[in-house]
């Protein structure tokens, strides 16, 4: 996703709540308060479900996750533009963090903690 994707949908989103006179319920602990509420939403999805069953949704189970991660990734965009920040930028720096954080010849195929290797 490029950093234009991700201020045209921030500009978008802004229209969308300006629109609608939403602006002033946004306010950055309502955006994660929102935002948590969703990811609640999205691990109801999973909760019952088998490894396997998590690995292969149907078609509707797999829209309504696909529709809660959106919800996820819209609160997160809004909370980023409300707070000034850019975050595809610091997601390619936490990437870097964790490349270094996480060398692949010491943590391949272990899913122990940065510092328990």
């Amino acid at each position: 996703m490029s950093n234009e994707y991700f201020e045209n949908l921030s500009k978008r989103l802004v229209k969308f709540a300006m629109d609608r006179d939403w602006d002033q319920f946004h306010a950055p602990k309502n955006l994660v308060m929102a935002l948590s509420v969703e990811a609640a939403e999205l691990t109801e999805h999973f909760q019952w479900l088998t490894e396997e069953q998590s690995n292969n949704l149907s078609k509707k189970k797999l829209d309504e996750v696909a529709f809660e991660m959106a919800d996820i990734y819209i609160y997160l965009t809004r909370l980023a533009t409300k707070l000034e920040v850019d975050l595809p930028q610091y997601v390619d720096d936490k990437i870097i963090i964790n490349e270094k954080k996480y060398p692949v010849e010491k943590v391949k195929g272990s899913s122990k903690k940065y510092d328990q290797y």
